[in-house]
């Protein structure tokens, strides 16, 4: 949106685009399921809560809404810890407490309780996992990117298909407690998945000269100033605040059509366990949709132009909402799904591709954070306000209708704020493209940064940078130039000899003309 950001570590290390890679991955895929698959799962047990505390549809749906509000809206203080202490430890910790919440959860005696258990230590948990594990796949893929972020986002779906109908399932068994107990011995695998974030480190080298620029390298970072936990200056890149204010519309609608189709099924009259077998359909479509869609954004003709795809999967999803509000019976529900989950799938596996593109690798980690913080006042109001419109009317229309509008709304605001002011600035002439600085590293490193850019440190940066390049021209010539030296000072040394042993000859063989030193060579020798 903001053009795409040529990505360099912080740390000089070039991502590997597999390798370990492929563990983090592993972990991602299965974080992103927990994630976003939970606040939907929880849909499975509304009706068993609303009949135990005797509330209403709304009180329920604030499960969710809290849940996904914590998700969101702890992006900073996420950020914050990530930059302070890292992403291994952050997640281990946020496994402990998503697991603490549901088996807290299972001891309630209110919905109040649920509301904080679940919605603030489950949607804690989960938070302080899923933007760590989003960071280091970021770290680990570059060219790989896009498929890396379809095959994790496709956790979700996966997920998605095995918690709905485990969670129905353990009801029918256990109860909603005896689930909330065993879902939270499940959720300690986040801890697994956080083990699996090894942070990159630069390969060691034996030469001389690697090490000098390392003891450099490690001496000028001391000089500069300590990076900032929570980087504000991504807000001045047009680019991003396009994205935040369009992700935060569609946030409204998007997650309220998988919260409420499981109970509009039952509306209807349809069982508990084929109620629940939609929410299967739609993660089973998911599957198979973010994979694909990671696919198609990384070729080389759709890449630079991903963020009119996303608006696309954006329209796609709202229509599909337009529609499926018409559904009168089982069979359209399931059509709906079907259709819902490509839609929604390429809407998971893209969202963050384009954030990712538009920030690039440094500024992420906070600029995440503070998108999840925008959109979590979004999430806050969509569910809830969803119920409270459904308690009103006595009619799931208006609440799909409401939500494919809020989604058609974003993806028009995306493209079309993306075409009228970050196109026009793309086309630009080549002296206001990005600066491109190379380095002599073992890997080349390419730093974009904007022209037009006003950020001190960024300018001190390029500054120190350039120095650095002009000393290695200065300290290259001077090598050169000693080296001639030493050529001409050896081509010059054999000949003096040979124009002394010349005029020897010379000196003896004119005997006239030296007079006595002709009879005593030996003299003149």
């Amino acid at each position: 949106m903001g053009g795409v950001v040529v990505d360099v570590d912080t740390g000089g290390v070039k991502a590997p685009d597999g390798g370990w890679g492929w563990a983090v991955l592993a972990g991602c895929f299965v974080i992103t399921g927990f994630s976003y698959a939970f606040p939907k799962a929880m849909s499975v047990f509304f009706k068993e809560l609303i009949r135990e505390f005797g509330v209403g549809y709304s009180d329920t749906a604030w499960i969710s809404s809290i849940l996904l509000a914590m998700l969101y809206g702890t992006g900073p203080l996420c950020s914050v810890l990530v930059n302070r202490f890292g992403c291994r430890p952050v997640m281990m910790v946020g496994g402990l407490f998503a697991s603490l919440g549901m088996i807290l959860a299972s001891f309630s005696t209110s919905i109040i309780h649920i509301y904080l258990c679940i919605g603030v230590i489950t949607g804690l948990g989960l938070a302080l996992n899923f933007q760590p594990s989003l960071i280091m796949l970021n770290r680990y893929f570059s060219e790989k990117r896009p498929l890396a972020n379809g095959l994790s986002a496709a956790g979700s779906p996966v997920a998605l298909c095995c918690l709905s109908p485990l969670g129905q399932l353990l009801q029918d068994h256990y109860g909603w407690r005896g689930g909330f107990l065993i879902l939270g011995g499940i959720l300690l695998n986040c801890c697994v998945c956080g083990a699996l974030m090894k942070p990159l480190v630069a390969p060691k080298t034996l030469k001389a000269k690697d090490l000098e620029q390392d003891n450099k390298e490690e001496t000028e970072k001391k000089k500069k100033p300590k990076a900032k936990l929570l980087d504000f200056s991504v807000f001045k890149d047009c680019g991003f605040v396009i994205y935040t204010v369009s992700a935060s519309i569609m946030v409204l609608g998007l997650f309220v059509p998988p919260v409420f189709v499981v109970s509009y099924a039952k509306e209807l009259g349809n069982e508990d366990t084929k109620s629940a077998l939609l929410l299967t359909i739609l993660g089973f479509i998911d599957i198979f949709a973010r994979p694909t869609c990671g696919v198609i954004a990384g070729l080389k003709w759709v890449r630079p132009r991903c963020v009119y795809l996303l608006s696309f999967a954006m329209l796609f999803n709202g229509i599909t909402d337009l529609v499926g509000s018409q559904a009168k019976d089982y069979v359209s529900l399931v059509v709906f799904c079907i259709f819902f989950g490509i839609s929604y799938g390429m809407v998971g596996a893209l969202q963050f591709e384009v954030l990712m593109a538009i920030v690039g690798t440094e500024k992420f980690s906070s600029a995440i954070g503070l998108v999840l913080l925008m959109e979590a006042i979004a999430v806050l109001v969509g569910p809830p306000g969803a119920g409270r419109l459904l308690d009103a009317t006595k009619n799931y229309m208006w609440v799909f209708l409401l939500a494919g509008s809020e989604v058609v709304l974003s993806a028009v605001v995306l493209a079309t704020c993306n075409f009228l002011f970050i196109s026009n600035k793309s086309s630009a002439p080549a002296d206001k493209l990005d600066n491109i600085t190379v380095t002599d590293n073992a890997n080349t490193e390419l730093c974009s940064k904007p022209a037009e850019m006003n950020d001190e440190e960024e300018k001190g940066e390029r500054e120190e940078l350039e120095k650095e390049t002009k000393k290695e021209e200065v300290i290259n010539e001077l090598k050169d130039e000693e080296e001639t030296d030493k050529k001409k000072v050896a081509e010059v040394r054999p000949e003096s000899v040979t124009v002394d042993s010349q005029e020897v000859e010379r000196f003896l063989k004119e005997p006239q003309q030296n007079g006595d030193m002709a009879n005593n060579p030996e003299t003149c020798l």
